[in-house]
């Protein structure tokens, strides 16, 4: 796949090859459910709880007597029907996070780039930092690259400038190119890959190519 490198000033530069079997596959959107899916179970803290019966504190003995009120018969407050008392089949603290195959996770970032790249939602911009690590700059920066909504840039490496420049942006993630996650990409308006981040995506992921999936 050829497409377009873009100066941080949005001018066009050159043309790269890109790796088919990264950027121009064909979609699985079972494999992109899955991948989405997993993340957000992993996410949750499952430190949700509620009282049984057992565990409410309150008095043991009877509401009232037994007989003669010409009322139902109680045991005691503690009981789920009486307010306050316990809950039946509540939530408890639990573990929701599992894993998927590695095949399958791969396949889902190939399929989200692939459908970025024929969305047009998608673009490759130089290498570049932001020195003064200020927000006015990286906001520049994406004035002249992107359009409205959601940006997810994904970067060549790890930089504490340019992560300190993004961070009070509203609708921008920093994604490494070796830390990705399905959700920021599928949800993204925008994606752009820095040209570096966009040959190593396509050398890592391109290298094992899985037809096995491709129906999933």
């Amino acid at each position: 796949m050829k497409t377009s490198v873009y100066s941080i000033a949005g001018k066009e530069l050159r043309s790269i090859e890109l790796e088919d079997t990264v950027f121009a596959r064909e979609v699985s959107m079972g494999s992109i459910y899955e991948a989405i899916k997993v993340e957000l179970a992993n996410r949750r803290q499952g430190t949700h709880s509620t009282l049984t019966r057992r565990e409410v504190d309150a008095t043991t003995k009877k509401p009232y007597a037994q007989k003669g009120t010409g009322r139902a018969r109680q045991g005691r407050v503690k009981a789920p029907h009486y307010v306050g008392g316990g809950i039946v089949f509540g939530p408890k603290p639990r573990d929701y996070s599992y894993v998927i195959p590695k095949k399958v996770k791969r396949l889902a970032f190939k399929s989200i780039l692939s459908l970025k790249a024929s969305s047009g939602n998608f673009k490759v911009v130089e290498d570049f930092t932001i020195a003064s690590g200020k927000t006015r700059d990286m906001a520049s920066v994406l004035k002249a690259v992107t359009g409205e909504g959601r940006v997810v840039v994904v970067t060549s490496a790890h930089d504490a400038m340019l992560k300190r420049a993004g961070r009070n942006i509203p609708n921008l993630t920093l994604l490494a190119w070796n830390q990705l996650n399905a959700h920021d990409l599928f949800y993204s308006h925008q994606l752009i890959l820095m040209e570096k981040a966009a040959l190593e995506i396509g050398r890592v992921y391109g290298d094992q190519e899985v037809e096995s999936h491709g129906s999933v």
